[in-house]
This record gives structure tokens, sequence and C-alpha cells, in this order.
């Protein structure tokens, strides 16, 4: 009941996401406190552009997912069993807790890389106790979950990103053998709780790219979780088991433009895209944060996360 796929899993198995088993009617977490990578990031690469700009966050992540995307980029990790990866090292709670305190100017833990969702009990002890000691938790993220199991990491998770991977049903089936609804369901519910939400979009050419399926996606977005909520459009390359040219520039600037129609905050990774990459205030039109890379130039931004120039929110901070 963890994930929208809701497997009937036999005895032995494991179901979709190959890391909960079926023992003797028994159902088993084989990835509890097992990363297979843990590293501290710049918030900016979860990515989150509008969440404490230009701090640091120790990302953890384990192996397996619920979604087989066949575009995947980490699918090393994700795409595996514990069996078949047997690069992981064991972390208590309080191990996680210390490293996450242990850097300066760290804000908290990010729970990335692979589909946070599917290993939720370990998150979820880790994010109490980072809740505990003052810090923030972020979930990075596909989507595709239960309310009952989201509801609980709500209770403990300062910020979101989601990725959304198209606006068809069709493409969810066939690309990453799962369903819209759910995540849709799964962004609504964030929004409403008040959490922060950033949005990413890989754009594939041929499959996720129409024009018109893009701008009800976008209108959606606005009408649904709100004008400012922010929109990251990725450049996709070739990988896992998809070989499809990477997108064109071109294809990125068009869809930014229609987005821009809509949402005051969008921008481009994978490429850059000038009129993409900073943070404009929405109001005034001036540019309150420069970004080149990963490096970030907060500019006109006041201690409350507001334009210094017409007070207008922006970030939090």
């Amino acid at each position: 009941m963890l994930c929208p796929h809701k497997c009937l899993i036999h005895d032995g198995k494991t179901g979709i996401c190959q890391v909960r088993r079926n023992e003797k009617g028994v159902l088993y977490t084989e990835i509890y406190g097992k990363l297979s990578a843990i590293n501290f990031d710049p918030i900016e690469k979860k990515p989150l552009y509008h969440y404490y700009p230009g701090s640091i966050i120790l990302s953890i992540g384990t192996v397996g997912c619920n979604m087989h995307c066949k575009c995947c980029q980490n699918w090393q990790i994700s795409q595996t069993s514990v069996d078949d990866f047997p690069f992981r090292n064991y972390y208590e709670i309080e191990d996680i807790v210390n490293i996450a305190k242990s850097r300066e100017k760290n804000i908290g833990v990010a729970y990335t890389y692979n589909e946070p969702g599917i290993w939720i009990e370990y998150v979820l002890d880790v994010a109490r106790q980072i809740q505990a000691a003052g810090m923030k938790n972020v979930i990075v993220s596909n989507g595709f979950i239960t309310a009952e199991p989201l509801d609980a990491l709500l209770t403990c998770t300062d910020a979101f990103n989601i990725d959304l991977k198209a606006f068809s049903d069709s493409f969810y089936r066939k690309i990453t053998g799962a369903k819209l609804e759910p995540v849709l369901g799964t962004l609504k519910r964030i929004a409403r709780a008040g959490k922060h939400l950033e949005i990413t979009y890989l754009v594939i050419p041929t499959l996720n790219d129409n024009d018109e399926e893009f701008r009800s996606m976008v209108k959606w977005i606005a009408a649904e979780l709100g004008r400012e909520t922010v929109l990251h459009l990725s450049r996709y390359h070739p990988m896992y088991k998809m070989d499809i040219e990477a997108t064109p520039p071109l294809t990125l600037q068009r869809l930014a433009d229609t987005a821009a129609e809509y949402l005051s905050y969008i921008y481009v990774g994978n490429i850059d895209l000038r009129d993409y990459r900073h943070t404009k205030c929405p109001e005034c039109g001036s540019i309150v944060i420069k970004r080149n890379g990963y490096y970030t130039d907060i500019r006109t931004i006041d201690d409350n996360g507001c334009c210094s120039n017409c007070h207008k929110k922006i970030i939090t901070l």
C-alpha cells in the first residue's frame, strides 16, 4: 500500500521497486540504512532555487525505484536490487545526524539519488531526528506515492522537488511503467500542506515536448499549485535505454517562453540559457539572484527572502 502500484507480492519475491520483499507473509524493506551514496551538495543541485539558495545539504540515497524510466540518469542505483548492487554501507540514524551537523552551513538532509518513497521507514526515522536537531529535510521524488505515507512525510519534510515526467498518462505507462494521476495528486497534496515545492520537467524530444500538451501542463500548475510554483525544465541527453538525440536548445527556449506566460519562475538546466538562469522579481523585474552553474550570487534579497527593491516575497530563508 506504499505506492500506487499496490503490488501483490508472492512469498520470497519483491515488488516492482525490487527492494521490498515478502518473507512468509511479512513484508520487509531490504534497504533500511543501506546507502549507495552520501555527499554534501549545493542545494541548487536538487534542484531547489528558491529554498535557502547558496546553501549546502547532506544528500543520501539507497537503491531501487518504483518507476522504470527508460531515460533514467541514475539507473545504476535506481534500476537494481540489493543483491545486484553490493557497494553499500550501513548508517545508523545517529550517524546521519552527526554527519549533517559536522559541516558548517549545512542546512539538513536531502533524500535523493533514488526514489525516497520506497525507503520511507529510514527516511522518516532520519527526518524526525534531523527535525528535532533544528535542521531541514528535503525530498527529491517522482511523486508516485499513496496519500497516507505522503502525509507522514509531510509532517517532517520542509521542501520537495517532484519530477513531473509528462502531462500524459500514456507517456507514464510507456516510459516509466507508472501512472500520471497519482503524481498530480501528490503535487496538490504538497501544495495544500503549504510546503515549499519545486517541479522538474525533463524535456524529451518527440515524447513530451508537444506544445499543446505542455501548455496544458503549465496552465494546470498555475491553477492547481499556484503561479509562483518554481518550474525547472531540464535538457535530456541519451541515457540508459533511450537513444533519442539530446533536446535542441530552441525547443527548451520555446517551452520556457510558453511556461513564462503562466508561471513566475522558470529555469532551464543542463544547458545555459541566459534568460532562464537567474531569478527575477516578478513585480519589479530586477535580477535578485544571479547564477553561474551552481555558483549563486544573492544580490538584492533581504533577510526575509524578499526583493530589496519592492519587498515582494521570493525565496525561503
